[in-house]
């Protein structure tokens, strides 16, 4: 059995869903696959169910009742994965916008060369984004320098959604004390690891936006990110944050 998987959230991507569990599945290096769906009114759920039959105990599929949004559904995954016996835990987008072979080399940072928690950054080397307009890709460089700015964390992509966790990390994080459900909730873990004082390391990836399907990216989810991460760290400070 591998000892590592990648958990997907997904709502409404049936035209991206096939292709990237197959393109994972036929990297060199295994791994399993959990999908997170959200009640796709599209018929993403469908599609993995047909897809099981082939991929027969390594693909697995979680169906939730509506959209409760992008953290809660990792939380739903995580929760899942460490009654189990994976080590490296990954999270990934459904749309291309990671690519997956880069899932090795995340893998590497952390099996290889020893990282608690690997990042695929895309701006650890510059700005590394592709087909998103000028104005998304400043607001997404300056929301990181925000958060790096007030957390100090050393990270440079802090809103980075590419991640491989060590099963140790989110042991240790108390996942049903995680406040933020949107574009937040990717700072928060990276925060929390950073105080429990884990290995983080940064691995350049190019960013790609997706080129099938709609983005789920919205103004209500930035502001959570842009005040939240202010009481988080104001929490931190305090010993009012529960790790």
């Amino acid at each position: 059995m591998p000892d590592g998987i990648i958990i997907i959230p997904t709502f409404n991507e049936k035209e991206n869903i096939e292709r990237i569990i197959r393109n994972v599945f036929s990297l060199q290096r295994k791994f399993h696959i959990l999908v997170v769906d959200d009640s796709s009114p599209d018929g993403t759920a469908d599609i993995v169910r047909a897809l099981q039959k082939d991929f027969e105990d390594k693909l697995f599929l979680i169906e939730r009742k509506g959209k409760s949004g992008l953290g809660t559904a990792y939380i739903c995954g995580f929760e899942w994965v460490l009654e189990r016996d994976y080590e490296f835990i990954f999270q990934m987008d459904a749309d291309f916008s990671h690519n997956p072979n880069d899932l090795i080399r995340l893998y590497n940072a952390c099996k290889r060369d020893g990282a608690d928690v690997a990042i695929g950054s895309r701006y650890k080397t510059g700005v590394n984004v592709v087909n998103w307009p000028m104005s998304r890709v400043l607001l997404s460089w300056a929301a990181s320098k925000y958060v790096r700015l007030i957390t100090a964390m050393p990270v440079e992509d802090t809103t980075a959604g590419f991640v491989c966790y060590r099963k140790k990390v989110l042991q240790r994080i108390h996942l049903d004390k995680i406040k933020f459900v949107g574009y937040a909730f990717q700072i928060e873990m990276k925060f929390k690891a950073y105080l429990s004082k884990f290995e983080i390391v940064e691995v350049p990836v190019i960013f790609t936006d997706r080129t099938r399907g709609t983005s789920k990216m919205s103004g209500s989810i930035i502001w959570e990110a842009v005040f939240g991460v202010v009481k988080m760290k104001f929490n931190s400070l305090f010993n009012k944050m529960t790790i």
